[in-house]
């Protein structure tokens, strides 16, 4: 990996090592205690789409990009994802990495990154409610208009404390990201899909887009990292990283930093 932006870092660049790319990517100062901060992470082809043929982001991973993938989790307090991405990539209950578990001991970050899945129906995706061992906690937001027998029976599947219920008739952003804050959950990682992305930018909730663009085109019909209504959000360049032909970026907005 070879860092092509910021160029004035005081540690070795070229190439990478473990230590220099944690610096890279570690939440900015004050986030964990003073304020919460979210970063969502997409993969893209040249063409724009944000999966491969067979629906899933998965198939178009490089290697490099694994690899970010894996470090922002192990730098989360909570991973954050739309229960449609949940179930077609099939995740389950979070456990780091272990090349990447000394990045928590550092931080102070005790235990896995929680996860929460964000539906509007309140359904659990079913692999995130079974149990993993020594996997973080799975959270679920939804809104008051989700049906009450779905809320009852996550809260039954997850705890009672575990699902959150924000917004009206639909879930609002800003409400969750306090209640995740209240309890000590402020480092954000948001992993899609791209409604739930379209959904908290329209929000005016994210603070930064990590983005892999990978060296492919695939054409076809596929989705791209936002889904929805037209919307306009400004963000600059704050990183970018070569490797193996792979672009691997950091954009924040303007006024977050």
């Amino acid at each position: 990996m070879r860092l092509l932006l910021p160029t004035d870092v005081p540690f070795d660049t070229d190439p990478l090592d473990d230590e220099g790319l944690a610096q890279v990517y570690r939440y900015p100062d004050g986030t964990g205690t003073e304020r919460s901060w979210l970063r969502a992470n997409f993969v893209s082809t040249l063409d724009g789409a944000a999966t491969g043929p067979d629906g899933r982001s998965g198939t178009i991973n490089t290697h490099a990009d694994r690899q970010v993938f894996a470090l922002l989790r192990a730098l989360s307090d909570v991973i954050v994802v739309g229960a449609g991405t949940a179930r077609v990539e099939g995740y389950r209950a979070p456990v780091t990495s272990s090349r990447w578990r000394w990045v928590r001991e550092q931080a102070g970050q005790t235990g896995q990154p929680a996860m929460l899945v964000v539906t509007r129906s309140g359904d659990v995706p079913p692999l995130l409610a079974q149990e993993r061992e020594q996997a973080g906690d799975v959270l679920l937001l939804t809104s008051r208009s989700a049906p009450s027998e779905a809320v009852d029976l996550a809260r039954s599947s997850l705890g009672e404390d575990r699902v959150l219920l924000c917004g009206d008739d639909s879930v609002d952003f800003h409400v969750a990201r306090q209640e995740l804050a209240d309890r000590g959950l402020r480092r954000l990682l948001c992993e899609g899909g791209p409604r739930l992305m379209h959904d908290l930018t329209a929000q005016d909730a994210v603070d930064e887009l990590c983005l892999t663009i990978t060296p492919s085109l695939v054409a076809g019909e596929h989705p791209r990292i936002l889904a929805g209504p037209e919307l306009w959000a400004d963000l600059v360049p704050h990183t970018l990283i070569e490797a193996d032909g792979s672009l691997i970026g950091r954009w924040v907005r303007p006024d977050a930093l």
